[in-house]
């Protein structure tokens, strides 16, 4: 891809991202959105393979969708109401649209069909702000309008989000897709805190952010895309295989790593509200994820390649490893004794 052309993208990614975290109007978040999904859609088909040009169309009629319907529905309150302050979502109608529509953009079930192929397309570096950067600006829309948001809607969506990226996660031999359907799980306790505590779904963002990121750095790193040739790359770099099970333990949610933190407060919040019912059913459904992750990390640590006569193993790479994927699985690991700190912060 063209430098000047990737950078003009990058910075139209940062830019819509800017704009629609940082507005209060329905009009410039939704500009900000628009400039968003015209940023991404060139770096998700710069290989020029035709499963890439499937993810991008896929990609913009989704996006296309979810877009019309949130102008619409912001519409339709300020013809009502006459306000277009995204918290100040008042007509039932436009709360359901712009509910459905936020979901759309995020993947949430039922509206999640796009995300996983659209991943599978995609290479590791855009498969990164697929799952990260682009979830921002819904996620900050969701959480600017959850006063008005349907409450029974969302705690319907989430848990269903969670079952089904547990359950159509464990049938994955592509690390991407097993990525996506952890994202969709992710997404279902994002959003099923979201009408009591707000600022709980930001930190549970920013840490399956800083989690997911250190994942897909070190899966770069070792070019793996599929379950099989997870377990050849342990000749690789052999200690970041092992940094890389830690990371998936965290993103599975086992303490005492960053991962059970977001989880343990929620569990707390919802017990809190009375919830107790919602909250043993989706702490049960993450243990369908648990499954996935620990079998990737289980290919990655524990099982040898079968070795026949003519296996070649695989040396150890030359390839400098990012400092970024440093940084952020050793947040990903060792941030759950500063939660005290993250909490009075929040």
């Amino acid at each position: 891809m063209n430098p000047q052309a990737k950078l003009i993208s990058t910075m139209s990614l940062l830019l819509g991202t800017s704009i629609t975290i940082s507005s209060n109007h329905w009009m410039t978040a939704w500009i900000g959105l628009e400039i968003n999904t015209l940023a991404i859609l060139p770096l998700i088909s710069k290989t020029h393979h035709p499963r890439a040009i499937e993810a991008s169309t896929k990609y913009f009629l989704t996006q296309a969708t979810a877009s019309t319907l949130l102008l619409f529905a912001s519409m339709i309150n300020a013809w009502f109401s006459g306000q277009w302050d995204i918290t100040q979502l008042t007509h039932p109608m436009s709360c359901v649209l712009s509910t459905i529509a936020i979901s759309i953009k995020l993947g949430l079930v039922p509206f999640h069909f796009w995300f996983p192929e659209v991943l599978q397309g995609s290479t590791m570096t855009t498969c990164l702000l697929l799952t990260t950067i682009m979830k921002f600006p819904p996620i900050t829309l969701f959480y600017l309008a959850s006063p008005s948001l349907n409450s029974t809607l969302l705690t319907l969506m989430a848990i269903t989000s969670t079952a089904l990226g547990g359950w159509m996660g464990l049938n994955q031999t592509q690390t991407r897709k097993v990525l996506a359907y952890s994202s969709i799980a992710h997404l279902g306790w994002m959003t099923i805190i979201l009408n009591y505590d707000p600022n709980l779904t930001l930190i549970t963002f920013y840490l399956y952010t800083v989690t997911t990121s250190a994942i897909f750095l070190i899966l770069n790193t070792t070019n793996t895309l599929k379950l099989s040739t997870v377990m050849t790359t342990w000749t690789k770099i052999p200690s970041l295989t092992t940094i890389f099970m830690l990371t998936l333990l965290s993103l599975a949610g086992l303490p005492p790593l960053t991962g059970f933190l977001p989880k343990w407060l929620i569990i707390q919040e919802l017990t809190k509200q009375e919830l107790t019912s919602t909250a043993t059913a989706i702490s049960l459904l993450s243990l369908l994820g648990l499954f996935f992750y620990l079998r990737l990390a289980y290919c990655a640590t524990i099982t040898l390649p079968p070795n026949f006569t003519n296996y070649m193993k695989q040396w150890q790479t030359n390839k400098p490893t990012n400092p970024l994927t440093t940084i952020f699985t050793s947040l990903s690991i060792m941030l759950l004794p500063l939660s005290p700190m993250m909490l009075t912060i929040s």
